[in-house]
């Protein structure tokens, strides 16, 4: 899982240097704070997964939790970032989408 992780750190910075090519620093910022909005909550939630394995105490609601907690931590820390910074919504979002389409990619590719 970590390998998708390192695909999804790679889509975010190439998004980040489009947007930084097309609109400029303003642009990169913002696709780097939508990327790592998806990123950094879905590390979290690996390593937590990870930890639990190891001690063999993985189970249906962890998991189930551990989703919820990413998706509300996603929205927080976006909610946050467009509170106070003013971001460039469509470089935010495809931030966001390719930190998400990693995992299709990482699908196609058998990661």
């Amino acid at each position: 899982m970590l390998k998708v992780i390192l695909l999804q750190a790679a889509l975010i910075g190439l998004a980040v240097v489009l947007a930084g090519l097309l609109v400029g620093s303003y642009g990169a910022f913002s696709a780097l704070i939508g990327g790592l909005a998806y990123l950094v909550p879905n590390l979290l939630f690996v390593l937590r997964l990870r930890r639990a394995d190891a001690e063999g105490r993985t189970n249906v609601a962890l998991f189930f939790v551990g989703e919820l907690i990413k998706v509300v931590c996603t929205v927080g820390i976006l909610f946050v970032a467009i509170r106070f910074y003013p971001v460039h919504w469509l470089c935010l979002m495809g931030g966001i989408l390719a930190a998400v389409k990693a995992n299709l990619f990482a699908f196609l590719l058998k990661i």
